[in-house]
């Protein structure tokens, strides 16, 4: 049985690790401590999970006494290589959520640090496990649409979803590296992955069009606006509702850490995109157009993947009009003029069915992973760095090469 210590306790933490860790996987898993810097909310997580770990506020104190063999990272993003760096070296393999780490610099001295210590990262990219892309993955692993030569990505964030980004931390890029890292780098793994290559160079444009400083009716808060009877984006933190049932979560603790979950979508403090557009180029010739808005009527993904034999769409719905139908489908086209339809599974668990494929993979013995499903620090890198050089791209106006950030060749797995 190995010994894990939690680090970050929220919401992901407690339902992706803590406890499904205590529910099943408990014959092969052992929580031996939580670390967070706001102890009242760690003491929820634990009594939400089930736990009778200690909680911690200091690293070292709780390795010392907890002696465990694998740290799970849940923090805020621009912790995370904080606590990957320190857990590598201190003899623990690291299990972090994405992105690995929310810039260049970063993602250096973590590849850095793992080639040195001879530690292993695994970097948890749920949505490489869900049923249907990974039956993506294995369409063009059979040949069908021969040698690709382009992809479309369009990602789509209602104003449920999406605006939450605007409430929390994630709405300061200092926090999270803005969506492009937090969440394309979910993406643009899936790219990666699919094409079994990495990015080479990027040109990217970027700026927040509708939510921050747009609104002159706004206040610090939902909680205490003067506002919240005639905003549509009013959300009650305090309600049984909010956040599937952690209003208590978040609005007692805060009086530990002074984190407030409820802030203003139209604050003026807000530095991240909503709408955002690229393109990549990849070392082996494709090419990757990718969009991301966080104000669409409805929320889901659109693919197209063209190729030497053909074109493949793909289409994924998460909220509006056709998020009730029953499968999700894969149509391709031929060059004989053919349109094939395949319906792909559908599951509506975590993460469409990722996050208990990937449960399984992290806490029990395996020994094939053949559509590669598993993913590490490179993996991690790669998938950052477009988000990182789109940031910058954004920023200066430029193409970015990533050789220019961190020497790939240095760290790519033999």
């Amino acid at each position: 049985m190995k010994k894990y210590v939690l680090i970050g306790a929220g919401g992901r933490g407690i339902y992706m690790y803590a406890k499904p860790m205590k529910e099943k996987f408990n014959d092969v898993t052992d929580i031996v401590g939580i670390l967070d810097n706001n102890p009242l909310r760690a003491e929820k997580a634990r009594e939400i999970a089930g736990l009778d770990c200690k909680i911690y506020t200091d690293f070292d104190k709780m390795l010392k006494e907890t002696k465990p063999d694998v740290s799970i990272i849940t923090t805020v993003d621009k912790f995370h290589h904080f606590y990957i760096i320190k857990s590598l070296e201190a003899g623990l393999d690291a299990i972090t959520e994405k992105p690995m780490t929310i810039d260049a610099e970063k993602c250096n001295v973590i590849l850095e640090t793992e080639q040195k210590t001879g530690k292993k990262i695994i970097v948890t990219f749920n949505y490489r496990f869900t049923p249907y892309m990974t039956y993506i993955k294995e369409l063009i692993m059979s040949g069908i649409i021969g040698k690709i030569f382009n992809v479309h990505f369009e990602w789509m964030l209602d104003t449920s979803h999406g605006a939450d980004y605007f409430r929390r931390w994630h709405r300061l890029k200092e926090n999270s590296g803005g969506l492009l890292v937090h969440k394309a780098t979910h993406h643009f793994d899936l790219i990666n992955w699919f094409l079994e290559d990495e990015p080479e160079v990027v040109m990217a444009f970027g700026a927040l069009k509708f939510y921050g400083h747009t609104r002159e009716e706004r206040g610090e808060r939902c909680l205490t606006c003067k506002y919240k009877k005639t905003c549509e984006f009013f959300v009650d933190i305090t309600s049984e509702k909010f956040a599937g049932g952690l209003n208590s979560f978040y609005f007692d603790t805060e009086k530990a850490d002074g984190y407030i979950r409820d802030r203003c979508v139209f604050s003026d403090e807000i530095n991240i995109e909503d709408t955002m557009s690229l393109n990549i180029r990849y070392k082996g010739g494709a090419f990757l157009s990718y969009s991301l808005i966080a104000h669409s009527p409805y929320e889901g993904l659109k693919i197209s993947i063209n190729g030497a034999k053909g074109r493949m769409e793909i289409a994924e719905y998460h909220s509006g009009i056709k998020v009730g139908e029953s499968a999700n489908v894969v149509v391709f086209y031929d060059r004989q003029g053919r349109i094939e339809e395949r319906i792909a599974p559908k599951v509506l668990s975590g993460h469409g069915g990722g996050d208990d494929k990937l449960q399984e993979m992290l806490f029990r013995e395996w020994n094939s992973d053949p559509f590669n499903h598993m993913a590490g620090s490179y993996n991690g890198a790669i998938s950052v760095l477009i988000g990182a050089a789109a940031n910058i791209s954004i920023k200066e106006g430029k193409p970015v090469y990533i050789k220019d950030l961190v020497p790939l060749d240095k760290y790519r797995p033999k």
